[in-house]
């Protein structure tokens, strides 16, 4: 039987994506394989993941999880299309893949699929590029644009979930089946929770305020994201901040998606010098056009020192194993013989692929490090090359 795909960020895992990954084989079938493709050291808001991968691949495990494998770094911390199109081809490539599962605020999957269409015809490009042309930020565009094609339809991209799910679907094409599980409780970055549910947001705040978030996590999760350390961009803040006063117009316009065009680079360059903190910058360099969460996201790429050449046009160059259970090994058996990228479960075997997946890993190994700085205790470099996959 095929493995069903979930693509996430488990930043923390909690109870939301227990339900969801029971819902998938209440739905599917309880024998069905769950093969997780998640962000490692940076997530897309263009901020630090809570803690490490492979504390974050374990709890992932333990909630239902068969194989976690790692969406590289270039993906990871891109808008939603990228985030979408590199989190599916990975799964695809696995050839074991056969269904895509996500959450989503609506539930209705075939409005979603026809938004999808809708966002690849001439029609709805037509619409959006006038809708940018008025100053509006590519969000608030995208939603305009769809909903003169297809009318109240579009409301769905109003979810955050419902918004990835679209660009998922977009992503997956022909070739996966695709299930919409209805998102419980609270909604996206909610601060309050509700009843057994509570929004990522809200946990990873109470966490980092040393506050009890049990009841919305897997027994003793707690206990184990606070052994292993907390990360904080408070404590690279003075590191960003020197990185982006010491970068010109044209260094910002070699950042992906870099607005360079529509003279962003210049804006960039201005908040850079008067910014006292990273929270001025973002809002100094922020306008109706550019988010908050793209303006997070190029300040994180000029700090990783990303250009817009790290995200392979081609797609990622393999598929890493950050963790495993049984299921998973014999996931990772058949692999071997479906998968269309090399499986790495060893750091080592990196040496024996191309220029540009050791390119691509570099840069991860990179990210990694920098991360390290994000901690209380600052962690040594070369973790990608001393920690394994976690196996439960």
């Amino acid at each position: 039987m095929n493995a069903v795909g979930i693509i996430a960020e488990y930043n923390p895992f909690h109870t939301g994506h227990l339900w969801h990954i029971a819902e998938t084989r209440r739905l599917l079938g309880e024998d069905r394989n769950v093969i997780c493709v998640m962000s490692g050291s940076w997530v897309q808001r263009g901020e630090c993941a809570l803690t490490d991968k492979w504390t974050r691949a374990a709890m992932a495990l333990r909630g239902g999880a068969d194989l976690v494998l790692e969406l590289p770094l270039p993906w990871a911390v891109s808008s939603a299309e990228g985030f979408a199109r590199g989190a599916v081809s990975l799964l695809k490539a696995t050839g074991t893949v056969d269904t895509l599962s996500f959450g989503s605020e609506s539930g209705r999957l075939e409005d979603l699929k026809r938004l999808a269409g809708v966002l690849e015809g001439e029609d709805y490009r037509m619409a959006l590029h006038a809708e940018i042309d008025k100053g509006n930020s590519f969000a608030e565009s995208r939603q305009k644009a769809a909903r003169k094609v297809v009318g109240k339809q579009a409301e769905c991209l109003r979810g955050a979930n419902d918004s990835l799910g679209v660009e998922y679907l977009r992503a997956a094409g022909k070739d996966l089946e695709a299930v919409a599980v209805l998102r419980q409780g609270v909604f996206h970055d909610s601060r309050c929770p509700e009843g057994d549910f509570a929004s990522a947001t809200y946990l990873r705040e109470r966490l980092r305020q040393g506050k009890e978030v049990a009841y919305w996590l897997e027994e003793g999760a707690q206990e184990a994201l606070e052994g292993v350390g907390l990360a904080r961009m408070e404590n690279i803040e003075r590191a960003m901040l020197s990185r982006l006063r010491q970068m010109g117009e044209e260094d910002f316009s070699a950042l992906p998606d870099s607005g360079a065009a529509a003279g962003l680079p210049a804006r960039l360059v201005r908040a850079a010098a008067r910014a006292e903190s990273l929270e001025e910058f973002y809002a100094l360099a922020k306008t109706r056009c550019y988010t908050h969460a793209r303006i997070r996201r190029l300040a994180l790429w000029a700090f990783l020192g990303m250009t817009g050449d790290s995200r392979p046009a081609e797609g990622p160059a393999y598929l890493r194993v950050l963790g495993m259970t049984d299921r998973g090994k014999d996931l990772l058996r058949k692999m071997k013989v479906s998968a269309a990228l090399p499986v790495l479960t060893k750091t080592a075997h990196i040496r024996e692929l191309g220029e540009k997946a050791r390119s691509l890993f570099a840069l991860e190994c990179r990210g990694t490090d920098l991360f390290g700085l994000c901690f209380d205790k600052i962690r040594p470099c070369g973790m990608d090359y001393t920690t394994g996959p976690v196996i439960l």
